[in-house]
């Protein structure tokens, strides 16, 4: 006899798979591998959502059918299947329309859940900001309007013709309008989150400071990643969708130069527009970055096809011609002999980054990377003359920028620098040029014995 405790107190569900043979997602030209990957992935959705997978199901399709998506004749396996393992729900790898979905609970007899459905329970798990909720509620509200009808008695029409119109269509109508209205104060209020911020990126703006974007494919690590680089606590999960909320925090570069780094919402394949129209607010992050970081999990196999995903993301966003660095991280996870192989192939002056967020492997280099590729503030080298009692300019030369060389001489200091061109701009008073040497005085040559 199970005691309570040895009780599972996650639902159970059934996975359920579709994949067609003329169109095999990935290239690989095999249907049923793209399906089986198509199915990890929607397994591991399933458990970031707290699901018990009690098992799974694919069909391979010549074409999906328009009113039960997989046949009837399959629908009746998955019922057996559903009933076989005392599974409430089955959860389908497909965004469904509201006639498949309407059919397949009824042949099934259990509820059915799609991928977009289950995608925005998980985001709204994980939503923590009150923008957050707000664009969850948004996509979840705009999923639910044309799907009412039928979602139980109260929500369904009596029927059709003379005498069959009465509180049914009344309720249904009433919800519908409830619904909208709903939606379009959940619409005001992120259009005001949305002024809000952009307030904020102004005044951030005002002073030069380049903003770098974090982006991939969800459970790629970048939440890892961006607490490496900027020694902060965000949120780190191996769940997927962990991060929805952005995170800005600044960053100092090896020149010295301080930049903004943001930790972004992850993407996933055949994202619903909805989603990403909810989620603008969030995404303008991206949008406004000058440079953008794509990490990648180089210990998946499948990372082609994701980083192939995150530039569709990026094209709809219309940011694909933004400079971007190429992460490849959670190396850790790899054999040695295969990094090697890999690092041989990249050369030493490769285009890619190879990086561990937990052993701290490759940060370094990342960066370097990120200092030398940001357009933003560039350094410029100069010659400066401060007088030694001027503390406060000497000490943000030597917090703002890099100091090549100083003396002090005649009760100033001469320094050597390279500083952001921001900042160099305010020590105008202070520059003496590049080509009089003779200005910048220099350790005396040891005569030869």
């Amino acid at each position: 006899m199970k005691t309570p405790q040895s009780v599972d107190p996650r639902e159970r569900v059934l996975l359920v798979g579709v994949s067609l043979k003329k169109s095999p997602r990935g290239g690989a030209g095999d249907p049923s591998a793209s399906g089986r990957d198509s199915l990890q992935e929607l397994a591991e959705l399933a458990e970031s959502a707290g699901a018990n997978i009690a098992g799974s199901m694919l069909q391979v399709r010549d074409a999906l059918d328009p009113a039960t998506l997989v046949g009837k004749g399959k629908l009746d396996e998955i019922r057996a299947e559903a009933e076989l393992h005392h599974v409430p729900l089955v959860i389908v790898d497909h965004n469904l329309t509201p006639v498949q979905l309407r059919n397949m609970e009824k042949i099934i007899g259990t509820r059915v859940v799609d991928r977009t459905q289950l995608i925005l329970d998980i985001f709204a798990m994980h939503a923590r900001t009150r923008e957050g909720q707000l664009q969850v509620e948004l996509a979840q509200l705009n999923y639910l309007l044309p799907r009412l009808t039928g979602r139980g008695e109260s929500l369904s029409r009596l029927g059709g013709g003379i005498g069959t119109r009465g509180p049914g269509e009344q309720k249904l109508e009433t919800d519908r309008r409830r619904i909208r209205d709903r939606v379009s104060k959940i619409n005001q209020a992120i259009e005001t989150v949305r002024r809000q911020r952009t307030t904020r990126r102004r005044a951030r703006q005002a002073v030069p400071l380049g903003m770098i974007a974090l982006v991939g494919y969800t459970n790629a690590g970048k939440s890892t990643l961006f607490n490496a680089l900027t020694h902060s606590e965000v949120l780190t999960s191996s769940k997927m969708f962990a991060t929805l909320d952005p995170t800005v925090r600044a960053v100092r570069l090896p020149s010295r130069r301080r930049a903004l780094l943001s930790d972004t919402v992850g993407f996933l394949r055949d994202l619903p527009p909805d989603l990403i129209a909810a989620f603008r607010a969030t995404l303008e992050e991206v949008q406004e970055a000058a440079l953008i970081v794509q990490v990648s999990d180089i210990s998946n196999p499948n990372h082609a096809s994701q980083d192939a995903d995150v530039l569709k993301v990026l094209t709809d966003l219309g940011v694909q011609d933004r400079p971007r660095i190429q992460v490849f991280n959670k190396t850790d996870l790899l054999a040695q002999e295969d990094l090697a192989t890999l690092l041989k192939a990249n050369g030493r002056a490769g285009s890619k980054v190879f990086t561990s967020a937990v052993t701290g492997y490759g940060l370094e280099d990342l960066l370097a990377r990120m200092d030398a590729e940001l357009p933003v503030d560039p350094l410029v080298h100069l010659n400066l003359r401060i007088p030694v009692s001027d503390g406060r300019h000497l000490s943000l030369v030597h917090a703002c920028g890099r100091v090549l060389n100083s003396k002090i001489l005649d009760n100033h200091m001469y320094l050597e620098v390279e500083l952001p061109e921001s900042f160099a701009r305010r020590l105008e008073d202070f520059m003496i040029p590049l080509s009089a040497s003779s200005d910048f005085p220099r350790q005396p040559e040891t005569p030869e014995v």
